[in-house]
């Protein structure tokens, strides 16, 4: 009879643990989804995001006087926290503004960008050094990496600045599949 207690105490604390990694990990994207403004894929997310967490709460208030519950609610939380930001990562959900500054043959550079099929603007500015042209790019987040390696590659000590851009209307927007290809959205805002 303790085996058969000590089995079904530890499947409560595994199911605990695991439906709230589930439910913050919804959370955490979820939340993301919020702040990039995409507001009806967060409330599906967030139904069933509740949905699970009542039924660990139910689990949990059933037994309070239970350290396991407890110590398996915490630490599915901690990871749910980990998981959720692992998973946002690799969704990588929305659109980035980047700027370039490079001493390096900016104007080449951005050609170089181009026929690659990313849409350029070049700027002139003026800072601590002189005049120097600043490059910006709007892409998905899924291709900052590569487009980062690209200008790393051009220039190690290139100056560049990544931000999150919540809003934005027509353009060229990431990487063309087709070079040549422009892509004029409707954009976001």
């Amino acid at each position: 009879m303790p085996a058969l207690f000590l089995k079904y105490a530890v499947l409560g604390y595994l199911f605990i643990f695991c439906a709230r990694i589930c439910d913050v990990t919804l959370s955490t994207t979820r939340t993301i989804l919020v702040v990039r403004g995409e507001r009806l894929k967060a409330a599906c997310i967030g139904f069933f995001e509740v949905l699970i967490y009542v039924i660990v709460l139910n689990a949990i208030f059933d037994n309070l006087d239970n350290i396991g519950n407890l110590f398996s609610y915490a630490l599915g939380f901690a990871t749910g926290n980990y998981v959720g930001g692992f998973v946002e990562e690799k969704l990588a959900i929305g659109i980035q503004h980047i700027q370039v500054i490079t001493m390096k043959e900016p104007l080449q550079l951005a050609e170089r960008l181009r026929d690659g099929g990313y849409g350029v603007t070049v700027l002139e500015g003026s800072g601590r050094t002189g005049p120097h042209y600043v490059l910006q790019v709007l892409l998905e987040r899924k291709q900052t990496q590569d487009f980062s390696k690209i200008v790393s590659d051009w220039d190690e000590d290139v100056f560049m600045i990544v931000s999150d851009a919540k809003k934005y209307r027509g353009g060229v927007i990431g990487k063309s599949r087709d070079a040549g290809a422009v892509h004029a959205g409707k954009g976001k805002g």
